[in-house]
């Protein structure tokens, strides 16, 4: 059988240029959460950590990737690695750019019992076999206030908006996942619509970033588990850096959360959502520690800057290196996600340059493992049924 896909639309860095936010805005407009009194009612925060392991931090209180320095990538993409490609319908092919994606999916069996839908960006709803429904880093709009009007004043750039992220999505949620509090994955006006009815997973360090409401926290160590009836998640790492304020000479809170990825399991089948991450031995980790994943929803984005590639594809993985990871992982299919028409294109050419990128490598590499990787390839909106 083939997946089904469909289409449902709505009815070591502290530099800010990550996070896709001008130096001059951050600084003056991270000050004013802090001017700011919360109200409501306190949350009720939990802190997991797994009996068998320690999360790297420093003595300084920073939280650490458990791979840090210079990694050994397996391969790389040396030239023309930007090809226009048949399967993408764009406004523009170079760079590729408001593109829908057309090509084939890989023939699987529909066998994990999970639907996926992909919103845009990292934004998911994963759906159980008996039910069960989980968002994972829902954003529904632009960057959190106020680095949203920063960023809108000073570079004159807001993405497109996800598709079919809308209130009953987000008030059906049981579980909703974060996987660090940069601004394209943690928006607090989100936790407001959400509301207070669902159990959140985050990183440790994660909970001081929510507004006050009797929200249900539970800070998640790496390799702990939360138990959701026949839902297991296991808080797992990557390999990326958190911050989210700088006034300098002030405050800064560079590494003072951590930043997660997660392994959801249920009735014997398993799904990987890796958060933003750059490549390093911590896939191989995971591999040993639960064995071969179901599915795989894989970053591709983010890796470009013209002065500064090799930082960038420190803390984001490359295309190629997300095939590497989907075979260290032994994914049975991988979901790409971090490009696309709702993405605000941070550390890229253009909107589908990465997924341009990955399909481009793919057919170069055909007779290796990453290259006989098996892909679902979504535009925003649409579900699978892996």
């Amino acid at each position: 059988m083939r997946a089904k896909i469909s289409s449902q639309k709505n009815s070591s860095q502290t530099n800010s240029e990550f996070l896709g936010i001008p130096r001059i805005a951050l600084p003056a407009l991270a000050l004013l959460p802090l001017l700011l009194t919360a109200c409501g009612h306190p949350n009720i925060v939990k802190i997991h950590h797994a009996p068998d392991y320690k999360q790297p931090i420093s003595k300084e209180g920073r939280y650490q990737n458990t791979y840090p320095g210079q990694q050994n990538y397996p391969f790389t993409c040396e030239a023309d690695c930007y090809q226009a490609q048949a399967t993408l319908q764009c406004q523009s092919d170079s760079p590729a750019e408001q593109c829908r994606y057309t090509g084939p999916q890989a023939n699987i069996e529909n066998t994990s019992g999970f639907k996926v839908r992909w919103f845009g960006h990292a934004s998911f709803q994963i759906s159980t076999s008996d039910g069960q429904q989980i968002l994972l880093d829902p954003v529904t709009e632009q960057f959190d206030w106020p680095v949203n009007w920063g960023f809108h004043l000073l570079r004159g750039f807001s993405r497109g908006l996800p598709q079919g992220l809308n209130d009953q999505i987000l008030s059906n949620a049981n579980v909703v996942l974060y996987s660090h509090i940069h601004y394209d994955h943690f928006n607090k006006a989100d936790i407001e619509r959400i509301g207070n009815k669902p159990d959140y997973l985050v990183p440790l360090g994660f909970s001081d970033h929510f507004p006050k409401g009797a929200y249900r926290i539970n800070e998640m160590a790496w390799y702990s588990q939360q138990n959701f009836s026949s839902l297991q998640i296991h808080a797992v790492p990557a390999h990326h850096f958190s911050n989210r304020i700088l006034v300098p000479l002030v405050y800064e809170d560079f590494a003072k959360s951590a930043w997660n990825g997660w392994l959801l399991q249920s009735h014997g089948k398993s799904l990987f959502f890796a958060g933003d991450t750059g490549y390093s031995q911590h896939f191989k980790d995971i591999r040993q520690r639960y064995g071969a994943i179901d599915v795989c929803l894989l970053p591709i984005a983010s890796y470009y800057h013209k002065e500064d590639g090799a930082r960038y594809r420190s803390v984001h993985t490359t295309p190629e290196d997300a095939l590497s990871a989907a075979v260290e992982l032994g994914c049975k299919v991988m979901i790409p996600w971090g490009y696309g028409n709702a993405s605000w294109k941070m550390g890229d050419h253009s909107s589908h340059s990465a997924l341009q990128r990955l399909l481009t490598v793919r057919q170069r590499i055909q007779d290796k493992p990453e290259g006989k990787v098996p892909l679902l390839i979504l535009n925003e909106g649409e579900e699978v049924r892996p």
